[in-house]
């Protein structure tokens, strides 16, 4: 089984309940959605999901799949070049093969900067590089937070349409964003967190009506 899910989860900090007794699975062959505003427990779910604390009450079962991340911060070595990123990540966590390890470099365009030192790069480019190193070994999951933050236009279209294409049945996405516009339109699923509590999970529905519906949720 590779399917994540979190059963009862409670996450309390002193007196704070960041998550209440929250009931989610994500699977592979979506893409799916965490929609909540500032507050609203996304990064304590995210953070609770890669192993980087641990709930106070309930259970996360990760499966057997792998997780690649990317935060709003880029995670990188800041002192070599992005090629020789690339290089470490790849002898750390392999890429299924040399073509895909080139379709990302090919999609976030960053052939154009191979040769130069991460930690000089613009924030674009370094969110470019991030995102490559997410996807570098294919992971059976990737959780993004915000992936479109720092990114031109054309990159944004380049890697939206990249996105849609990468559930399958061994791959899924996560997305946390206030920003559900960004993906409705490759969206397979969506959950609604407020101070804590799920307040929707569920299928996402076609048309701007339903995108409203949501952000009315969140705004409630």
């Amino acid at each position: 089984m590779s399917d994540i899910v979190f059963d009862g989860v409670v996450k309390r900090y002193d007196d704070v309940v960041a998550l209440d007794d929250i009931d989610l699975t994500i699977e592979t062959g979506q893409c799916h959605c965490l929609l909540g505003s500032n507050g609203s427990g996304k990064s304590t779910l995210l953070n609770l999901l890669l192993g980087l604390t641990r709930p106070t009450e309930g259970t996360i079962h990760r499966g057997d799949g792998t997780i690649g991340c990317s935060f709003q911060t880029p995670t990188f070595y800041p002192d070599l070049t992005v090629e020789e990123n690339l290089d470490v990540f790849a002898s750390m966590c392999p890429p299924p093969s040399p073509n895909w390890r080139a379709e990302l470099v090919n999609i976030l365009t960053l052939d154009q900067v191979a040769h130069r030192v991460a930690g000089d790069l613009s924030g674009g480019w370094q969110k470019k590089l991030d995102l490559a190193l997410a996807f570098l070994k294919r992971p059976t999951f990737t959780v993004l937070d915000e992936p479109l933050d720092d990114l031109d236009d054309v990159t944004k279209r380049r890697f939206r349409a990249f996105l849609s294409q990468y559930p399958d049945d061994d791959h899924g996405l996560l997305i946390a964003t206030h920003h559900i516009e960004d993906f409705e339109a490759s969206l397979d699923h969506l959950t609604v967190l407020d101070h804590g509590h799920i307040l929707y999970d569920g299928p996402t529905e076609d048309g701007p009506a339903a995108r409203e519906r949501y952000l009315e949720l969140v705004a409630d």
